[in-house]
């Protein structure tokens, strides 16, 4: 049976029922869940102008984009999605690697219409925005990527790093990678492991606060969503051998790098400087590594200087 691509969705993770929206945000955006054949995939719409995709990080969905989805609306037409293992999105046992994670974003953009169109990735979600321009060029006008570290272009930690801040907002990747027994500790304590990832990551510990933390949490309790939080990094070995072959061609799009200035900093757009020639720095202060929810207005204020800027024009 050939579903409809776009079905309307409702309940929890979706615009009908997450807290903390601004004003008139349900009338201006909605859920639907796309079909496109081996996964189907949760993106909320909204607002008009040219095609703008938004991807999310770990452990977060798209609520986390809630803040600067309004301003960027009145400018883009915005595609806010779930990818493959988040939020309302299908949970499957593979396809985490970044090639099949990021095709699923390009499939869902034509499904949408868009063949051209800007990019902003976070975290996770910056992996797999990079993974995407760098796979199909042509289709990525300009390109935004913040907060994360490039699996096998970025220097990676030893195995035995220094116990300072950053080994305690990174530590996460080995455990992550671990085949069962992270979902085992864990599980029934999600709210102790995420709890400390949000409050290590942010400019402060109560950064991201705790009403906000619960959200994504009571998202990771649902059936599987543990196991398909975990599966971006058991796939990592397959990501860094892509990226490897990925940084053979610099991007050719203009590419904002964004850090926190109490996160990675500058050293995002060091990391970009290795896979692309047109890379501006954008380090915001008084942020940590949650920029869409810590810093929203710099970020949204950014974010429109450079999508709109001319193509001879950076920040």
């Amino acid at each position: 049976m050939t579903l409809d691509p776009a079905v309307p969705v409702s309940g929890f993770g979706t615009v009908t029922s997450v807290p903390d929206l601004p004003a008139g945000f349900g009338e201006r955006f909605r859920s639907h869940r796309y079909d496109l054949g081996d996964v189907t995939l949760h993106a909320v719409t909204g607002g008009s102008g040219p095609a703008l995709l938004l991807v999310g990080g770990w452990p977060q969905f798209w609520w986390q984009w809630r803040k600067v989805m309004p301003e960027l609306a009145a400018h883009f037409s915005l595609t806010v999605v779930d990818p493959r293992g988040v939020g309302r999105s299908d949970l499957p046992e593979t396809g985490y690697d970044s090639v099949t994670a990021a095709r699923d974003l390009a499939r869902l953009m034509t499904t949408l219409g868009h063949e051209r169109f800007l990019l902003a990735g976070h975290d996770v979600g910056m992996m797999l925005a990079y993974a995407l321009a760098a796979d199909h060029p042509g289709r990525v006008t300009r390109l935004v990527l913040a907060e994360a570290a490039l699996p096998g272009i970025s220097d990676d930690p030893s195995a035995l790093p220094a116990a300072n801040r950053p080994v305690a907002a990174t530590w996460h990747f080995m455990f992550n990678r671990l085949s069962a027994v992270n979902e085992k500790l864990v599980e029934g304590r999600e709210d102790v492991y995420f709890g400390d990832q949000f409050a290590v990551k942010g400019a402060t510990p109560t950064a991201m606060p705790a009403d906000v933390v619960n959200v994504y949490v009571d998202a990771l309790r649902r059936p599987g969503a543990l196991r398909a939080s975990f599966q971006y990094y058991r796939a990592l070995d397959m990501t860094i051998s892509q990226n490897a072959e990925r940084a053979r061609t610099p991007l050719p799009m203009p590419v904002l790098a964004v850090g926190g200035a109490a996160s990675r900093g500058a050293g995002v757009a060091r990391d970009v400087e290795r896979v692309a020639t047109d890379v501006t720095e954008l380090v915001v202060e008084g942020c940590g590594h949650y920029v869409p929810e810590e810093t929203p207005a710099a970020l949204t204020s950014a974010m429109l200087s450079f999508f709109t800027a001319p193509a001879t024009t950076a920040l």
